[in-house]
């Protein structure tokens, strides 16, 4: 199969899962084309990124004299299709919050995306993310003759489902993809019933080879990481405020914020005002390797966020042998298991947060290390690249026949 991956910006340090997906896909020889609107805007750490780059086809950087010429010659080919088209994007336009203008940007950059299809012979498209790269993926497959999918992650599509036309996106998709049972749930709820047997759930998938032998839980005093973008959904400032209470009873305990955005300031102050220097570092965004070897160094990742899909960083934290406090939102809890893998608490509560990691700091050491390891067993079980590529490509192959 030959299969366009239409993005919106690619690659990018916290989008590894998409990569792995793709690289995943190719290793069953299935040919993958990376379609994007725009380059990252933030320096690319990771080698396997910077690679992802190269292969990159971006929309965007052929310029506006292009894009017009691939609505021409859309409109020249099929005046009933660009016709059809013009007035979907007009009605998406209407209902999302950024307007028509932009729907109508997003047409031409679809035009550009079947020209490209066609000229490589690419038989079905497929985007991440239910916001505007599906937007272009859906008025791209209504210009040729081609079928579209998705993947949703949330928390964006389910935060504005309506002004994303998400139900409509998912009636007129070969099919939809969640990556978690949570996720299905949620475009159930804005497809209509004939479209449910449409969605599929696909998880986000770890390479057991990159932890195929955890470094061993260390002893010593306490050391926690935190790993994301430095946007309020993810909610460190919650984990500033909890270690404020935990200082004084354990004057040792560290913090690893890795990560950064438009967040970080304020984080700074934050750490500032509670006196926290000593205890928190800010390591900026860290490659796939710098990454694992911070979990190699902490007794457990934190993840304290307000709105998710299912994040990655949990199930590398897993794959690692770490157990994992995280809020009881979305598809956590579907993959952490409390008193068996980690902690689950409510989201945005500093006091509930900072007592379960003294929680942690009372677990003897060989507690955690059994938590470790059952949570290792789990997300290896459940999130190998892999064996979620197959059901995948499965759902590929039953698209083409359809």
């Amino acid at each position: 199969m030959k299969i366009a991956y239409i993005l919106n910006t690619y690659p990018q340090p916290s989008h590894s899962f998409i990569r792995r997906e793709i690289q995943a896909l190719e290793r069953q020889d299935q040919v993958v084309h990376r379609i994007a609107m725009r380059r990252a805007r933030v320096p690319l750490v990771d080698p396997g990124d910077q690679a992802e780059q190269d292969r990159t086809t971006y929309v965007l950087e052929a310029g506006s004299l292009r894009l017009a010429g691939a609505v021409l010659r859309a409109a020249w080919r099929a005046p009933r299709r660009i016709a059809s088209a013009l007035s979907m994007a007009w009605r998406l336009g209407k209902a999302s919050k950024v307007g028509q203008l932009r729907h109508l940007i997003y047409l031409a950059e679809a035009a550009y995306v079947i020209e490209y299809a066609m000229e490589h012979e690419i038989e079905h498209l497929h985007a991440h993310f239910g916001t505007n790269a599906t937007t272009v993926a859906m008025l791209a497959a209504s210009l040729g003759p081609l079928g579209y999918s998705f993947t949703a992650h949330g928390p964006e599509e389910f935060d504005a489902p309506l002004a994303l036309s998400l139900g409509k996106k998912v009636d007129q998709a070969e099919f939809a993809v969640a990556i978690s049972s949570f996720g299905r749930s949620q475009l159930s709820r804005w497809a209509a019933f004939g479209s449910w047997e449409q969605l599929k759930v696909v998880h986000c998938g770890i390479e057991p080879a990159r932890f195929a032998d955890p470094v061993p839980l260390p002893e010593g005093d306490l050391r926690l990481a935190a790993i994301g973008r430095f946007v309020e959904q993810k909610g460190q400032m919650v984990l500033i405020q909890a270690l404020s209470e935990l200082v004084a009873e354990h004057p040792d305990l560290h913090l690893s914020l890795v990560g950064d955005g438009e967040m970080r300031p304020d984080l700074e102050a934050a750490i500032a005002t509670y006196g926290l220097g000593d205890h928190v570092t800010l390591t900026g965004w860290l490659s796939e390797a710098e990454v694992r070897a911070e979990l190699a160094r902490v007794h457990a990742l934190v993840m304290p966020s307000f709105a998710e899909g299912l994040p990655m960083v949990v199930m590398e934290a897993m794959a690692a042998a770490r157990p994992v406090i995280a809020t009881y939102i979305a598809g956590t809890p579907e993959l952490v298991l409390p008193g068996e893998t980690g902690w689950l608490v409510p989201a945005g509560d500093p006091d509930v947060l900072a007592q379960a990691i003294r929680e942690l700091a009372a677990t003897p050491h060989a507690t955690l290390v059994a938590m470790g390891q059952k949570g290792r067993a789990r997300v290896l079980d459940r999130h190998d690249s892999d064996t979620e590529a197959v059901k995948l490509a499965d759902h590929f192959r039953a698209a083409l026949r359809d």
